[in-house]
C-alpha cells in the first residue's frame, strides 16, 4: 500500500510542476550593433517611478522589471553609447547620470535631477512585454537627387508656350 501511495505522489509531481504560473516580465532587447543605456518609467499604486540604468551590450536582452506588469503604459528612454543618439519621446520624467530610482516626475530640476523625454509603450494590459530597440532605417539616398525637378510637366508639342519658371 505504501509503495502504491509513493508511486501516486511521484506521478503527481510533474503535474504540479507544470501548473506553476508562467513568468511575467518587462524585457528590453537591444537589436543594434551598439551598447545602450536604458531607463524605465511607470506608475504603480504608490505613484510614478523612474529607474535606470541598465547597460545592454549589442544584440542582447535583459529583464527590466520582474513579475506581472503593474501598469498598461511604461515609458522608455535609451542612449546609444557607441554611435550617439537616443530613443526618446514627449513624456518627461526624472533621471540622473548614475544609477537611480526616483519617486515622482514633478520638479525634476528643482530636486537636482535631469528632465528627460521618454517614449510610451502600450502593453495592452498583457502580463509580460518585450520592447525591441532597433537601428534607424533612415539612410541617405543611394543616388543623388536631381537639383531641379519641374513641378509643371512639359506641354505636348504644338500647345501654347509654358510659363517661365524660376528657381
Amino acid at each position: 500500500m505504501a509503495a502504491l501511495l509513493l508511486r501516486g505522489i511521484l506521478l503527481l509531481i510533474p503535474l504540479w510542476a507544470s501548473a506553476a504560473p508562467a513568468l511575467a516580465d518587462f524585457r528590453l532587447c537591444n537589436n543594434t550593433g551598439s551598447r545602450v543605456g536604458i531607463a524605465i518609467g511607470y506608475k504603480d499604486g504608490d505613484g510614478w517611478t523612474t529607474e535606470g540604468w541598465w547597460n545592454l551590450s549589442a544584440r542582447n536582452c535583459d529583464t527590466l522589471l520582474k513579475g506581472a506588469l503593474v501598469a498598461r503604459f511604461y515609458y522608455i528612454y535609451a542612449i546609444d553609447y557607441d554611435r550617439g543618439g537616443e530613443w526618446s519621446g514627449k513624456a518627461f520624467m526624472c533621471t540622473r547620470d548614475k544609477e537611480f530610482t526616483i519617486r515622482g516626475i514633478e520638479d525634476c530640476l528643482a530636486r537636482g535631477y535631469d528632465r528627460t523625454g521618454f517614449f510610451e509603450v502600450d502593453t495592452t494590459e498583457q502580463r509580460s512585454w518585450t520592447v525591441q530597440l532597433t537601428e534607424s532605417t533612415d539612410q541617405a539616398p543611394q543616388a543623388p537627387l536631381p537639383q531641379y525637378t519641374p513641378l509643371i510637366p512639359s506641354p505636348p508639342a504644338g500647345s501654347p508656350a509654358q510659363p517661365k519658371q524660376t528657381k
